[in-house]
Formats: C-alpha cells, sequence, structure tokens
C-alpha cells in the first residue's frame, strides 16, 4: 500500500460525508429529479407543476388548468380544484402547503388517501421546482380565503397569509421563475407547451387546458389556445390520424376496470405500412412499453385469429396471423390509472406491474370481440390487410436474412461505395451520410481517415412511409446504410453493434437537400428510433455563402451572417461572394474546413422529446405521405421559419 493512498484513507473521515438539507440535494444535483438542465429540463419543471393540477382533474375535483408564459418569462399555473391544503401537518409542524414546497417525498400521493391515481415525479415534483427556482410564489384559494406564500431557491422568504378571498373562488395558482444559474436557457417555447398539453388534454377527458403565451411576438400579438376533449383517447386516434386514409370510419373503443385498474383503449387502422401505439400510465407516456402493451398486443392477435377463424376470413392452411400483420397501419391509444405504478427504472420509461398486463388483455378481449360482431366489415378490412402484410412479411423475411447472417465473409462485406475509417473504436468514429457523388468524391479527399467514413448516396433513398418492409430491404441504398452501421432494424436492432458513435446528414442547403435529409430522418425514425434517442444522429451545416476580400476568407451559414460579414468589412467592388448551390461546388479543403473539421464545424444533434413523438410522427406523415393537402397546409403555415429556401 503506497503512502499517497495511506494518507487518503486516513484523511476520510466522517466530516468528509455531507449532508445536504432540506433541498440543498436538488441544487446540487438537478439532473437526478428532472434529467436535464437544458431547455427540456427547464419544460419540466411546468410539467411538474400541471401534472399536480392534472391529479386534481383525476381524482374528479378539477375541470379547468391555466398555464401562463408571462412577458417576463416566468410561468403561472393555475386550476380550480380543492387547493392544497394549508392547515397543519402534525409531523412537520408547519402548514401542508409549505411542506409540499419545501420537503422532498412530501404530498398527497403516498397512500394517504389524498389521491387514488397520480402522476408526476412521485410527489417531489413541487418542491423540487421550487427548489430549482429563483424564486416561487404559491396562491391557495379555498374556503373563501386566499393563502399566500413566497419562496427563494427553495427556501421560505414569505410565511402563509391568509386574507378574505372570493367564497366561490378555489383552486391552486403557482408562479415561478427558474434559475438562470441552474439552466442552459430559461427561455420558454410556446409550441413545446402547447404539444405537452394538447396530449394530456386528449388523456383527461373534459379537461380544458388553456395555454396563454403574453410575450408579443414581432407583429405584437399574443398567443392563447384551448384543449378540451370530451371524447379522449378518442379524439386523440382521430387526430393521429386526421393526416391518413383510415380503413374504416369508426374509433374503436375498449373501456372497462380490473382489478381496480382502470383501462382504456381506442384504435384505429390506417393504409399506411407502420404501426404507432402510444402508452401511458397515469397520464405518464411510457416510450418502452411495459406490461400493459403486451396485454394489449396478446388481445389484439387472439381475438382477430379467432374472428378470422370463426367467420372464414383465414383459410385451414393458413397459418395464424402475427401481431405484427395485425398492426399493420395501426394507431392505437392505450392508457391505464393504477393506484401503485411500478415502473422499471427512474425514468418511468417502462411499466412493471405484471397485474396491468391481464387487466388490459381482460377488457379488451371482452370489447373488442363484442365490437367486430357488431361490425363484420370492420373486421373483415383489418383480417384482408393483415394477410396481405402477412404475405409482404414473408417475401421481406429473405430480404432481412440478408443483415442477419453472422458468417465471417459476410459480416466484413462492408457496402463497396463505403469509405470506412480505420479506427476500430466506434466512440471515436463518424459516418458522414453525403449527397451524391460528387460531393462524396470531395469529403472523402478531406476526411480524417481514422475516425470518418463516408458513405455517398446516390439520388433520393426510397421513402419508407410509401412502402412495405420487402421494398424497403431491397433498396440498395437502405441495404448500404443498415450493413454499414451495424445495428440491424427492427426487432433486431442492437445500439451496442453501433459501428459509428455520429451518423451525420450532409446534403445541400436547398430543397433537394431537405428532400433528402427528411427521407433519412423518416428512415431512422420509423427503423432505427434508438439511434436518434440516444443522440447519434447530427445534421450537417455547410455554409450558403464564400466572401472573398484581399485574401482573406470569410464563410455565412445564413443571410443574416452574410449581412454581418458584409457590414463589418465594407459593402465595395473588391468584395467577392460565392453563393454556394451543392457541396460538390467546394474542393477538399473548403468541405473540410467548414463543415467536417470538428474543431470549426457547426453540427445539430438530432433530438425526440417523449412527449413529440405523436406529433413527429403526424409531421412525417405529412411530408412524406400521399395526401398533397395536409402537405400544403403544413407547408403555408411553417414556411416564416425556414430561411435561405432555394426554389430554384
Amino acid at each position: 500500500m503506497n503512502e499517497d493512498f495511506k494518507k487518503a484513507e486516513q484523511d476520510y473521515g466522517a466530516e468528509q460525508i455531507q449532508i445536504l438539507e432540506g433541498l440543498e440535494a436538488v441544487r446540487k444535483r438537478p439532473g437526478m429529479y428532472i434529467g436535464t438542465t437544458s431547455e427540456r429540463g427547464l419544460h419540466h419543471l411546468v410539467y411538474e407543476i400541471v401534472d399536480n393540477s392534472v391529479d386534481e382533474a383525476l381524482a374528479g375535483f378539477c375541470d379547468e388548468i391555466k398555464i401562463t408564459i408571462n412577458e417576463d418569462d416566468t410561468i403561472t399555473v393555475k386550476d380550480n380544484g380543492r387547493g392544497i391544503p394549508v392547515d397543519t401537518q402534525e409531523k412537520a409542524g408547519k402548514s401542508a402547503l409549505e411542506v409540499v414546497f419545501t420537503i422532498l417525498h412530501a404530498g398527497g400521493k403516498f397512500g394517504g388517501g389524498g389521491y387514488k391515481v397520480s402522476g408526476g415525479l412521485h410527489g417531489v415534483g413541487a418542491s423540487v421546482v421550487n427548489a430549482l427556482s429563483d424564486w416561487l410564489k404559491v396562491k391557495v384559494f379555498r374556503d373563501g380565503k386566499e393563502y399566500s406564500m413566497e419562496f427563494e431557491k427553495g427556501i421560505t422568504t414569505k410565511e402563509l397569509t391568509i386574507k378574505e378571498g372570493d367564497p366561490e373562488e378555489r383552486g391552486t395558482e403557482v408562479t415561478f421563475k427558474p434559475d438562470g444559474k441552474v439552466f442552459e436557457t430559461t427561455v420558454f417555447n410556446y409550441e413545446i407547451l402547447c404539444t405537452r398539453f394538447q396530449e394530456t388534454a386528449f388523456l383527461t377527458k373534459g379537461l380544458g387546458i388553456t395555454v396563454r403565451d403574453l410575450r408579443p411576438d414581432e407583429e405584437g400579438n399574443k398567443k392563447e389556445v384551448k384543449y378540451k376533449y370530451d371524447g379522449g383517447i378518442k379524439e386523440y386516434v382521430k387526430f393521429l390520424n386526421k393526416n391518413k386514409e383510415s380503413l374504416y370510419n369508426d374509433i374503436i373503443y375498449c373501456e372497462g376496470v380490473k382489478n381496480d385498474i382502470m383501462v382504456e383503449v381506442a384504435l384505429q387502422h390506417n393504409d399506411s405500412f407502420t404501426d404507432n401505439v402510444y402508452t401511458f400510465v397515469n397520464n405518464i407516456i411510457t416510450p418502452e412499453g411495459g406490461m400493459h402493451l403486451t396485454g394489449f398486443r396478446n388481445s389484439l392477435t387472439k381475438v382477430f385469429n379467432d374472428y378470422g377463424r370463426n367467420n372464414n376470413l383465414l383459410k385451414e392452411s393458413e397459418a395464424n396471423l402475427s401481431g405484427e400483420d395485425l398492426r399493420e397501419g395501426l394507431t392505437a391509444i392505450v392508457s391505464i390509472k393504477i393506484s401503485e405504478p411500478q415502473f422499471e427504472g427512474q425514468t418511468k420509461q417502462k411499466l412493471g406491474n405484471s397485474e396491468a398486463r391481464g387487466a388490459v388483455e381482460s377488457v379488451v378481449t371482452e370489447k373488442l370481440t363484442q365490437f367486430l360482431e357488431q361490425n363484420p366489415s370492420v373486421g373483415k378490412a383489418i383480417i384482408e390487410k393483415a394477410v396481405l402484410a402477412q404475405r409482404a412479411r414473408e417475401a421481406a423475411r429473405k430480404a432481412r436474412d440478408l443483415t442477419r447472417r453472422k458468417t465471417a465473409l459476410e459480416t466484413a462485406a462492408l457496402p463497396g461505395k463505403l469509405a470506412d475509417c480505420s479506427d476500430k473504436d466506434p466512440k471515436n468514429c463518424e459516418i458522414f451520410i453525403v449527397e451524391g457523388d460528387s460531393a462524396g468524391g470531395s469529403a472523402k479527399t478531406a476526411r480524417t481517415r481514422a475516425t470518418q467514413a463516408i458513405l455517398p448516396l446516390r439520388g433520393k433513398i426510397l421513402n419508407v412511409e410509401k412502402a412495405r418492409l420487402d421494398r424497403i430491404l431491397g433498396n440498395e441504398e437502405i441495404k448500404a446504410m443498415i450493413t454499414a452501421f451495424g445495428t440491424g432494424i427492427h426487432d433486431d436492432f442492437n445500439i451496442e453493434k453501433l459501428r459509428y458513435d455520429k451518423i451525420i446528414i450532409m446534403t445541400d442547403a436547398d430543397v433537394d437537400g431537405a428532400h433528402i435529409a427528411t427521407l433519412l430522418l423518416t428512415f431512422f425514425y420509423r427503423f432505427m428510433p434508438q439511434l436518434i434517442e440516444e443522440g447519434h444522429v447530427y445534421l450537417a451545416q455547410p455554409p450558403l455563402y464564400k466572401v472573398e476580400r484581399n485574401k482573406k476568407v470569410w464563410y455565412a451559414y445564413n443571410d443574416e451572417e452574410l449581412n454581418s460579414i458584409m457590414e463589418q468589412i465594407g459593402r465595395d467592388q473588391n468584395n467577392k461572394v460565392q453563393r454556394y448551390k451543392g457541396l460538390g461546388e467546394m474542393d477538399a479543403e473548403q468541405l473540410w474546413e467548414t463543415t467536417m473539421d470538428p474543431s470549426t464545424r457547426i453540427l445539430l444533434r438530432v433530438n425526440i422529446d417523449d412527449a413529440e413523438k405523436a406529433y413527429l410522427d403526424d409531421v412525417f406523415n405529412v411530408l412524406m405521405g400521399d395526401r398533397v393537402e395536409p402537405r400544403r397546409e403544413f407547408i403555408e403555415k411553417n414556411a416564416k421559419y425556414v430561411r435561405n429556401l432555394d426554389i430554384s
């Protein structure tokens, strides 16, 4: 044992063990409680406060929630629930209101009878938001009185005060300002909040949620929207399918209670080739599914196979339809309410309660069987589509086998046009997906051979939104990417086999380039979503302009940067401004300097928040689907956000 180790051992005593008082632990390690201090974590604060109001709605005491982004980028959340209790909590010796906002793991969600079901951070949401805020003010309206308290960074600065209020008013109002020293940004995004709370409104039948933005936009306008869906998740499925051709008009709805678990399922098939099933527990999305999803899938497969056999829609010689066949083109919401949810991991990604499987399976089997008996034309349409999917799946099996073969010879057979890197540690490696052979040639010359691989694409890849798996796996460009990445797709996907830490889409800065990038992102999203979820997919940002003057060179990535450069160096005839139409116009040195050099380049990482998944599915369908009118509406609505649009 060396001397340094002995000294370190002697110095490590009781005085080195820190006890973090109150909410100090939250401020010390905010990521442990909200996941991240990025923009996503900032918005998570709002979700936590709103989740408390939603719990009141689930308990039957609230039907209106208002979320306001104030002009100073503070947030106010107000509901018309019962109002947080204000009487003295005996164990703490202080008001229940102060306890809720200053003590972790305090609230009405721990079996005390306050709530049968609840979401949020297991009852720590209010105190965590308080801890991570510069200041927070709370008002409670109940019993004809208005109660208020104020805090700074989780510490009480104004004790409970009471004054007479409106005898008709009830509920809780929370206003807070996030701590700029904790978060990377404290500017709230109206659209992000709208996406999240529209979803919440769908999942909570009859709850009205208003989102307001009091910050004037460039035209001086303020924004406000109200979501309220009396049809609940039936309207959610209708919304998700609005830009698709439905296979039948009805939305199948299954509702029931089994073993004290409330089950709600809504589903409808469309003419697409992908399935989109979103699962929720107590209004919390579970992106990795879990027992409730297993129960739904088991029931769906059994009921339709039994129905097909009993009604001679499946021949005796034909094999049973697989779950994958029956889910082709399916949009579904599976939502359960359970008093003691057990999630796998801190992030609530997957439900572990085994009783949820049986509850969902029982309710869906009963209700779906009844529906099919009363609507034979719907049952026939679903079976016929699944039979076609089954035949395509058999045809795809041979193509899929090409990505599964494990012999040494075939494993080593990377695509011929791939210029691979020599470093074998994936953490050090990145691959550029490049548009066209010309740009591919420049990129191969420019790259750092040890760590940068180049895969040129010939033309536009297949639009996977309009094709079944057999066609997709037969596409040469897609096969090249699957082989190069090494992960496989769908059920074969294994992130541990990924050969590159960064997958960088590098296309021209024009309409065609944007289209190719969208095609690639659609493929990744549909067949390798984990690549995006775990932060491996990037968009390169090549410059639009090169400015030369007196042998000095500047690059501008948009019109604003160009104008800034021109103002800085002067707009005279000695200036030479080159507008890049494509990557192929750059020589290897320019491409390296502007787009590929890790020390100077700009990369945009593609992220997906759990709450955005349904929205993204809709966006990809609008952009890449068959229907023209929704695409035109989307472009007209969003054209103002697009810069440097080259339509030549």
